[in-house]
């Protein structure tokens, strides 16, 4: 047998510097604890270092992961009823709300029911004019366009003692928009063909008016 040299109680560390171990160990683990495997294991990130570590990511995937592991496994245990049979939480309704507000949004607009369709040739240097009887304040949605061509057009009004153009265009295929009078009177479209060949007009118009007229 061997026998081992008694260690000299000098060269043994202290009460104060075990205590001192035992103190640097503990703060460096509890360090390594709130820094390190909170963030990455539960997403806990109180010092924000786990964040710019790209832990704390990590952390937040894989509680999302349990929480989903748990919820399906008390589903098939029968302790909760399905997802879909639940109430919505407030992140639900306020992430359906904000998608129904993008899909209103992108949906593109109901096209309006016509209530007149009149289609007109135009020979070169011809003019009609189709006016609507309005009362003031009323709205008329319309659209035309142009087969064969262009045309140049004058979109005004007249009636009670006043006069209006609203918009006047040269050279144009097509228009569309609305109509809202500005007195009540007549109000509508002057169109003429300034081109070499004959055009064909198609007008639609709906809304607010109580008879449509044209003019040669």
């Amino acid at each position: 047998m061997y026998n081992a040299q008694k260690p000299n109680l000098d060269d043994l560390p202290s009460a104060r510097q075990l205590w001192r171990s035992t103190a640097i160990a503990a703060g460096a683990a509890a360090l390594i604890l709130v820094t390190v495997v909170w963030p990455s294991e539960y997403g806990i990130d109180p010092t924000g270092i786990g964040g710019v570590l790209g832990l704390a990511e990590m952390g937040e995937i894989k509680a999302q992961l349990f929480e989903e592991a748990e919820a399906d496994r008390l589903m098939m245990k029968g302790q909760v009823e399905p997802q879909s049979s639940l109430q919505p939480g407030l992140l639900d309704v306020i992430f359906a709300a904000l998608v129904g507000t993008a899909h209103a949004q992108d949906a593109p607009a109901e096209a309006p029911v016509w209530k007149d369709e009149i289609t007109f040739a135009l020979e070169p240097s011809q003019g009609t004019e189709i006016k609507l009887v309005m009362e003031e304040g009323a709205v008329a949605p319309f659209e035309w366009r142009v087969e064969g061509g262009e045309v140049n057009f004058d979109l005004h009004g007249d009636g009670s003692g006043n006069n209006i153009s609203y918009e006047k265009g040269r050279a144009v295929p097509e228009a569309a928009g609305e109509l809202t009078a500005a007195f009540t009177g007549n109000h509508g479209w002057f169109w003429r063909n300034r081109g070499d060949a004959p055009v064909s007009v198609t007008l639609r118009v709906a809304g607010a008016y109580s008879d449509i007229k044209r003019f040669d």
